[in-house]
């Protein structure tokens, strides 16, 4: 089986993840859109925290990066915009990276994404 056969749809997801700084922003404007229709959104912004921590072993980093990018991506296998069912695509990929590196994920990253998320969004971006 080739390579390619296992990353089917997820080549710009991968490209983008490269782009720390692209996923960094472009991620704060996705979630601001969205975060009211979320249910993860609070294992979303730990993942978020724990990919950005300095602290973070690069693989981790390129495992959630991955699963951020895909979150951000204007398309993707189930568009955004459906009820319901719009995010569950983006729900299974960030909690098979999170099942991925769920040991790295520490405390300190769930405490600052409960706090972004009581504090709001757009006081969080700005940390």
């Amino acid at each position: 089986m080739a390579s390619s056969e296992h990353t089917v749809g997820f080549e710009p997801a991968d490209r983008l993840a490269q782009d720390r700084e692209s996923v960094r922003r472009r991620f704060w404007i996705k979630l601001k859109r969205v975060v009211a229709k979320l249910p993860f959104a609070e294992d979303l912004l730990a993942a978020y925290y724990c990919a950005f921590d300095k602290q973070t072993p690069r693989h981790v980093q390129a495992a959630l990066l991955g699963a951020i990018a895909y979150f951000i991506l204007p398309f993707d296998f189930i568009p955004d915009m459906l009820p319901v069912l719009g995010f569950t695509d983006d729900a299974a990929i960030l909690a098979t990276a999170i099942r991925m590196v769920a040991g790295h994920i520490t405390q300190d990253h769930r405490d600052a994404a409960r706090a972004a998320l009581k504090r709001g969004i757009d006081e969080a971006e700005v940390e």
